[in-house]
């Protein structure tokens, strides 16, 4: 789908979510996870479940890190751009629960049911928390999650506790990792994914077809062709925002997997221009002259 950027983008964008604003809100009072701020411009489906009695962040300047690697070279190790720090996942956790799922069901000799499926699409396609909800339930939360990512290859990241996926800590590193393991599809594969083919082609369409106002973040980096999940949520206590962006891009016909994660921005649009032009210098430092 075509990106859009600046002012045309991001009003679009506030265009499209405007009708989710009062219930989005009431959702965040009902939860008791966020306090009364100004609306923000972007999409109001700020994460309430991801943000309920979010740890003091305090007044610290924006972070950001970026990693990248070439699905086209042969090293598995991601060209970094900042600190391989822990931060938030927010909703980029969904990839994870996804792959999760796929995997238990795989396990089991079976695929998704219509049901599951129901909730998958919504889940990756329109960030949907209440879908996420169901589905972080059905893998068993953390402890689920945890199990499928040893064997996905991921080594850094801890499950948020109970409900609260969106509290799922992370770094950039371990990104690269989990998309290793749903865009690595050559003959000879860098990571031997435990997710079979169907599994990992079934995650790269939702990928690639995420509602229009969330086509931001490291398509930026990209044309029309990229694949990707973002996520946002503002920080309870100190009304800061962590913006993030994982997926596949395609620049001058070559493949990269990015992951850029920040945190401390004070809005939601400053942490996308974070994000996008920390996912364009990462890229750009990576392709070939």
């Amino acid at each position: 789908m075509p990106h859009m950027k600046g002012a045309s983008r991001r009003g679009s964008r506030a265009g499209a979510c405007a009708s989710a604003l009062l219930a989005s809100v009431a959702t965040l009072f009902a939860l008791g996870g966020l306090h009364a701020v100004a609306a923000p411009s972007p999409s109001e489906q700020t994460h309430a479940a991801a943000g309920v009695d979010a740890a003091l962040q305090g007044p610290s300047k924006t972070r950001v890190t970026a990693a990248v690697l070439s699905l086209d070279g042969k090293s598995v190790k991601p060209l970094l751009d900042g600190e391989d720090a822990s931060y938030d996942t927010a909703s980029i956790v969904k990839v994870d629960i996804l792959a999760t799922l796929l995997l238990q069901a795989q396990d089991t000799g079976r695929h998704l049911t219509a049901q599951e499926r129901a909730l998958a699409e919504p889940m990756i396609r329109n960030s949907d928390n209440a879908a996420t909800n169901a589905l972080w339930r059905e893998i068993g939360g953390a402890p689920g999650m945890e199990a499928a990512n040893k064997r996905l290859g991921l080594t850094a990241t801890e499950g948020g506790p109970g409900a609260k996926w969106g509290l799922t800590q992370t770094t950039a590193s371990d990104q690269i990792r989990l998309l290793l393991s749903v865009f690595d599809d050559a003959p000879t594969s860098k990571t031997g994914s435990p997710l079979d083919k169907d599994s990992r082609a079934y995650i790269r369409s939702l990928m690639a077809h995420v509602a229009s106002d969330q086509a931001w973040g490291v398509s930026a980096a990209s044309g029309s062709d990229h694949a990707l999940k973002n996520g946002w949520l503002q920080r309870t206590a100190s009304g800061l925002w962590d913006v993030n962006s994982v997926g596949r891009v395609t620049v001058d016909g070559h493949r990269y997997l990015v992951a850029v994660l920040s945190d401390g921005s004070p809005s939601m649009d400053d942490g996308i221009s974070v994000v996008e032009r920390a996912a364009r210098q990462a890229v750009a430092a990576t392709t070939p002259n």
